[in-house]
């Protein structure tokens, strides 16, 4: 049976994405720091594997990752990194316990996670490391500067991965929403505003079903980007194409 491993699973796309993985029949392990949100995905999905971990703990992940495995035969199929916080804010308006915690979750727990998945992904013929990372790293985004900049990190990842653990038959992929209807659009970005709250945690956890199922054009391209929804397409597609000050236009446009 395959196996997933989806940090901050307890609620918003993580757990959509359980739900998705779940329904077909794969083992699914959520974690994450909510212990009453995890209480209640025990109640409802008791045959899903589910552990507290904080993604800024190197030791956690290797706790964690040892437990879930251990009803897997040793192996993972997939991690899905999809951990993540935000506060919105100009970066001299915010204070440096947000600035910090973003940075600590939204990247180095990325890392983290990639690294203490490594020995479990490599025993797993055609396994996946999936990285959330969001349509904010396409150009920086003014009110929600750090959280952008994490996600840049984290497709600067993805890609330095996809190439480095190619000997290891392990496929790295990002999966790029814009706003979704979870508690990061709740934070009241002004991006929220302008170009509206358009996709559901189902539409991201399909793309992130879809991206471990890659067709063969996918893996022959070497795709490592899967973006969602129409409006994240046609931004990602009009930024390598059109000039930097029409970047910067629109970008500046957005975030008003």
């Amino acid at each position: 049976m395959s196996s997933i491993f989806i940090t901050g699973g307890a609620a918003g796309i993580g757990l959509a994405t359980a739900e998705r993985f779940g329904r077909e029949g794969w083992t699914v392990g959520v974690y994450d720091v909510d212990t009453d949100a995890l209480a209640k995905v025990k109640a409802d999905h008791p045959d899903w594997i589910t552990g507290t971990l904080d993604v800024r703990d190197a030791d956690q992940w290797d706790a964690a990752l040892e437990e879930f495995t251990s009803h897997t035969g040793g192996t993972l199929d997939v991690l899905d990194n999809n951990a993540g916080i935000l506060h919105e804010g100009r970066l001299d308006e915010i204070t440096p316990d947000q600035i910090r915690r973003q940075i600590d979750i939204d990247a180095l727990g990325v890392a983290l996670g990639a690294r203490a998945a490594h020995p479990y992904l490599k025993k797993t013929p055609g396994a996946h490391l999936v990285n959330i990372a969001s349509a904010s790293a396409i150009y920086g985004q003014p009110g929600i500067a750090v959280y952008s900049a994490t996600k840049f990190f984290v497709a600067g990842l993805t890609e330095a991965l996809e190439l480095e653990w190619e000997h290891d038959d392990i496929r790295v992929v990002s999966i790029w929403p814009l706003w979704a209807k979870t508690a990061l659009a709740a934070e009241g970005a002004k991006s929220t505003k302008t170009l509206g709250i358009r996709i559901t945690p189902e539409q991201v956890a399909d793309k992130v079903w879809e991206s471990v199922h890659p067709t063969l054009q996918d893996k022959l391209l070497h795709r490592t980007s899967y973006s969602v929804g129409t409006q994240t397409l046609v931004l990602g597609n009009a930024a390598k194409f059109i000039p930097n000050f029409l970047n910067r236009t629109v970008n500046k446009f957005i975030a008003q």
